[in-house]
């Protein structure tokens, strides 16, 4: 389809002009080559957008009381810009442009992302640094001086990314979120939350890197889950104390509760035994003093391969082995691992002077399913959500012999220590079960397959790790969340909104907002070392205030982060204590969240600003940030909205949620596979334009894209190069006839101008009402058909009225009026619909083609066109629909039969019961697009039906009675085959001398009164047929000097001629009907501007070979050298 395309543009043009063809100053236009020199295009068109400030005029020239409002999701510049990078910032260019064009001032504020763990590791990976101990020992100040230098070490590649994809965004102004202006705005949404009881901190188990040694926060799980992760599964004996079971279960053997885990690192911190008390639970015999206690349903499973003599000898409800105790596999507190105590929600320390421990004991918890394991879950409760709530709710013992870095902890000299001291938990897995296998108290191990979440950031299993945090309660604003989301926020797609994130807040949890890091906005909060009250502190000018009181010094917070903030005592509210700051900073994503106010140092300053600008209208980034800062976002601004500090619990109305890059085969990109494509060398092979159509035409914006140089290439061809064509083929001409515009309207009573004017209407309706919806992928499916329409159609058939007199044009001078003003119009209406698609191709047509008039300078001052409903002419837009219906068909009846289009026939008939007035209006078109000499319309009155049967049904039911039926049907009379006829097309079945039929049993033709057999037909609107008799008639020989101009136009292409260039044409052949074709058919020299007398014999190839310009070429299996020289 594209090849056709750009074929159609291309002939209708002739040969064309080089890119490189100077520029004439008397001509109308600046000369265009046929191709799109992408490269020195977007340098000229970048200059001139910077010579003339077309940006800030873009902005600044809309009224500043309507605002359109754009938040920048801010990337991070500690590294190189990739093909996702450039997916998201053309996304967010088009909906601005386009909305600057319908008038509204979009103020387009940058920003950079300058915090959290991901510059952290960076700059560790940079300076040698392993872990937290080896960053302190380095220095605090010198790491985040490191950190600081690293956020902006790319920032040059990614504004020249930017500049060059053209997405237009102010740098100049950027937001930064390490400023002190931005984050004394965060520490005011801390201390706004703080005050409205909205943040609190508590001892709770949380996801925890132990490499990064920090917290992630719920939403960022789903960002590292991996599936396919392989632990060991181990299936562990509890030895019960024989006094505490049941009476009737007490007996002089020993009894062991079955218990199973993938985390056998957790086992030295076991607690209890959890069970479900509404399920039945299994003593099982297993030798003649051991018993084991499992669930009853998960008997088989947990046993089968390991027990092979096993009886039950009595079942229970699992209530009634609550508080059962038993004996602990390890006791950490031997190695000196403190053991605690819960005191409501607090952790006491247990020391020797108060007497033996509490025993291990067995608790009842509805989390217990019979899905997997035995039914008992072994229980620690400081690895674990579960375990930690029920530990606290029963009085379990707490006990955390692992560090933040993932080590067992403990003196390994220490008597009774096991060999796993001081092992990470991983490498401990075997050592554990080892020693539980050496000592009988491991049944089995196995490999559990299951998802289990990584850090995203540095790609290490995260611990269940129960340790103090500070967290936003976001769940007292669930409701709030889940409501605006649904009822505020238009999600594109819809699904996303729905689905995936409507589905998680409704299980929303408090975020986890504190990290025990060193690069990121230090959290407001100080507390008193005597009474350990915590205030919160809300800027820095209350911070100045209030330790200048207590230490008679007014801090420096020219820098407000690690480790100058921490050194800046307090007093203490409650007490004469000083009060220091707790050392965690925020979550990264709380910064990126915070932007709407911080971005303005909101509410310190630009009051204004933010009142214009809240909420933003429009944001956009891929759908992994759906748990990001999509989430950040929203959740920021329902807590502020609770707290009634800004007027809307959402700040955004409208998002994109993009779908993810993927590498041609459809996997996802990634270094490690080698698979990831450069964006710099696909903008240096096929342009901007070609890079941004394809975003947007590859698919739908929340939808996963196949990417390649090739694929981008194949886009740009599509439609980028075949529009060029277009747009070059009327510059070539209008400069040949010197055609000027006077303005850029128009008004042709040319059935084709008013078709293409109407369907240009119709494109310009659809395309504002997709772009309206954010649906990029509609409006850019929408445009391509238009100008496959354009190209296909209206340049290929109206190419005759472009044409100068010389080239045997009919046009009058009206007809060509009307065909120049008419595409000069679409062409200038297609650079406004393109403008926000592809700005560098629409800035080119629209300043050489609007160059004199009273336009604005550039198409990104522009007005967006609008539909007009004077240009719609539906009854001819429905005619031009049926004449490519029946160009179509025509041209599949061709393609069957072995006839090429440059071929003449000489007729084609077309039957019809409704529609011949149409067709006979659009003769001369039908014609010349099925190449034939003469157009036969046949009226419903000439119709002769011709009713035969189906053999391959009847055959085997009449067997015998066949030739009956044939002839019945061939003696049948013209107005009874017309019943049968219609009865067939309705479905009817239908009697027949004795035979009833079925309507499939019947097979029927239309004969035209010449007896010509139809050849196809569509949906009964019309049914055609050729009269195939052309060989050795003069329409052959027609049919063969097309072949030759179609070789020879080529060939002027090949040889940079300008469409007007005349030439010399020769040629040898020793075919008799290609000497007579080339020596008295005047139609060759006339469409190739060849003056004087073709020269043509046998007996001169081997000389026209030896010429710069020819073609060794055959034509129908004959022979054929062409050759040609400027004249």
């Amino acid at each position: 389809m594209a090849q056709t395309a750009n074929q159609s543009a291309t002939e209708a043009a002739g040969s064309e002009p080089d890119s490189s063809t100077p520029t004439a100053s008397d001509q109308p236009f600046r000369p265009v080559g046929s191709l799109m020199p992408h490269l020195e295009l977007e340098q000229r068109i970048r200059e001139f957008w910077r010579d003339r400030d077309i940006f800030r005029r873009s902005v600044e020239e809309r009224p500043e009381d309507d605002i359109y409002s754009f938040y920048e999701g801010p990337p991070t510049a500690n590294g190189t810009p990739g093909v996702h990078h450039v997916l998201s910032r053309v996304f967010k260019d088009l909906f601005p442009r386009y909305q600057t064009m319908r008038g509204k001032r979009v103020p387009r504020k940058g920003g950079w992302d300058t915090h959290g763990l991901p510059v952290e590791i960076e700059v560790e990976k940079m300076l040698g640094l392993d872990s937290k101990p080896a960053i302190e020992q380095y220095g605090i100040a010198e790491f985040n001086r490191h950190c600081r230098e690293s956020v902006m070490e790319y920032v040059q590649q990614w504004e020249d990314m930017t500049e060059r994809v053209a997405f237009w965004i102010d740098m100049s102004d950027a937001y930064r979120t390490y400023t002190p202006e931005y984050v004394e705005s965060c520490w005011w949404i801390f201390k706004t939350l703080w005050d409205a009881g909205l943040i609190y901190e508590a001892r709770r188990t949380t996801p925890h890197c132990p490499r990064c040694e920090s917290s992630l926060s719920s939403h960022e799980l789903s960002q590292g889950m991996q599936d396919g992760v392989r632990d060991q599964a181990v299936t562990v004996r509890f030895r019960a104390h024989n006094d505490s079971l049941p009476e009737q279960l007490r007996w002089d053997g020993v009894t062991d509760f079955l218990a199973w885990t993938t985390t056998p690192w957790t086992l030295p911190a076991n607690s209890g035994l959890a069970l479900n008390a509404d399920e039945t639970y299994a003593v099982v015999r297993i030798s003649a003093n051991e018993r084991l206690i499992l669930a009853e349903q998960l008997l088989g499973a947990s046993l089968e391969g390991v027990i092979e003599n096993q009886s039950i000898v009595a079942t229970v409800p699992g209530s009634e082995l609550v508080n059962v105790t038993y004996d602990g596999l390890y006791d950490p507190d031997r190695w000196g691992v403190p053991t605690y105590r819960f005191d409501g929600a607090r952790l006491v320390e247990c020391h020797e002077d108060e007497g033996p421990l509490p025993l291990r004991k067995v608790a009842a918890a509805g989390f217990v399913e019979m899905d997997s394991g035995t039914g008992i879950v072994h229980i620690a409760p400081a690895f674990g959500e579960d375990d930690y709530l029920l530990g606290r709710e029963v009085g379990l013992l707490f006990r955390q012999p692992v560090d933040l870095s993932g080590r067992i902890v403990g003196d390994p000299e220490a008597e009774g220590a096991p060999a796993f001291v001081g092992k990470w938990v991983k490498d401990a897995d075997s050592i554990i079960m080892d020693d539980l296998d050496s000592r009988g108290l491991l049944l089995r191990k196995d490999v559990y397959e299951h998802t289990y979440p990584y850090c995203w950031r540095c790609d290490t299993p995260l611990l269940y790790y129960a340790k103090p945090s500070w967290y936003i309660a976001t769940s007292q604003a669930k409701d709030s969340l889940t409501s605006s989301n649904a009822e505020l926020i238009n999600w594109h797609p819809e699904h996303t909104g729905t689905g995936r994130y409507g589905d998680w807040l409704a299980n929303n949890v408090d975020w986890a907002v504190s990290r025990e890091r060193y690069w990121g906005t230090p959290l407001p909060f100080w507390r008193c070392d005597e009474c350990n009250y915590v205030c919160c502190v809300g800027s820095f000018d209350e911070l100045r205030e209030r330790a200048k009181a207590f230490s008679g010094v007014e801090p420096d917070l020219s820098d407000p982060h690690r480790p100058f903030v921490d050194e800046i005592e307090i007093g203490c509210d409650e007490c004469d204590g000083a009060a220091r700051r707790c050392p965690e900073v925020a979550d990264a994503w709380f910064d990126s969240g915070a932007m709407p106010y911080a971005q303005w140092h909101y509410p310190f300053e630009n009051q204004d600003r933010f009142d214009e600008r809240f909420p933003a209208d429009f944001i956009c980034e891929a759908v992994d940030q759906t748990r990001g800062w999509f989430y950040s976002l929203h959740a920021e601004a329902a807590m502020l909205h609770r707290a009634e500090a800004v007027p809307e619990p959402i700040s955004f109305r409208h998002v994109i949620s993009l779908g993810h890059i993927l590498d041609e085969a459809g996997e996802k990109m990634s270094k490690s596979k080698g698979n990831v494509v450069d964006p710099w060398t696909v903008l240096d092979a096929h342009g901007a334009d070609a890079l941004r159509w394809y975003c947007y035409s590859a698919s739908g914006a929340g939808m996963p894209r196949r990417f390649s140089e090739r694929l981008v290439g194949f886009a740009k061809q599509r439609f980028i190069s075949t529009l060029w064509n277009v747009y070059s083929f009327f510059v070539t001409y209008a400069n040949i006839d010197d055609w000027r515009p006077v303005s850029a309207s128009i008004d042709s009573s040319h059935p084709l101008d008013r078709w293409i004017l109407s369907l240009l209407d119709e494109t310009v309706s659809r395309v504002t009402e997709s772009i309206e919806r954010y649906d990029a992928d509609r409006a850019a499916a929408i445009l391509e058909a238009f100008e496959f329409q354009l190209s296909n159609w209206y340049i290929r058939y109206s190419r005759r009225r472009f044409w100068s007199e010389d080239r045997g044009s009919e046009a009058t001078a009206v007809q060509k009026e009307e065909a120049y003003g008419t595409l000069h119009f679409v062409l200038v209406t297609l650079a406004k619909l393109l403008a926000p698609f592809t700005p560098y191709l629409a800035e080119e047509m629209w300043t050489n083609l609007t160059n004199g008039l009273d336009e604005e300078e550039s198409v990104h001052l522009a007005i967006w066109p609008s539909p007009s409903s004077a240009d719609v002419d539906e009854p001819l837009r429905e005619e031009i629909d049926l004449i490519q219906s029946i160009v179509r068909v025509g041209r599949s009846a061709r393609s069957s039969n072995g006839i090429k289009m440059r071929q003449p026939l000489q007729s084609v008939s077309i039957a019809t019961s409704e529609y011949s007035r149409s067709i006979r209006r659009h003769e001369s078109l039908i014609k010349d697009a099925l190449n034939v000499k003469e157009l036969l319309v046949v009226g419903p009155s000439d119709e002769v039906f011709v009713i035969r049967p189906n053999f391959r049904l009847l055959g085997p039911r009449l067997k015998s009675d066949m030739p009956i039926l044939k002839g019945l049907l061939e003696g049948m009379s013209a107005p009874n085959a017309a019943i049968v006829a219609k009865a067939v097309a309705d479905g009817q079945s239908v009697d027949i001398g004795d035979f009833q039929l079925q309507p499939e049993e019947l097979l029927v033709e239309i004969q035209s009164p010449d007896n010509l057999t139809i050849d196809t037909s569509d949906n009964s609107r019309f049914s055609l047929s050729y009269d195939w008799d052309y060989e050795g008639t003069s329409l052959q020989l027609e049919g063969i000097a097309r072949e030759v101009i179609n070789r020879v136009q080529n060939l002027r292409k090949q040889s940079g001629l300008d469409p007007s260039d005349r030439i010399i044409l020769s040629a040898a052949t020793d075919d008799e009907d290609l000497l007579d074709v080339l020596t008295h058919w005047g139609v060759i020299t006339d469409e190739t501007l060849a003056v004087g007398t073709l020269q043509a014999n046998a007996n001169t190839a081997g000389e026209l070979l030896e010429r710069e310009f020819h073609v060794d070429t055959e034509i129908d299996g004959a022979p054929i050298v062409l050759a040609l020289d400027r004249a």
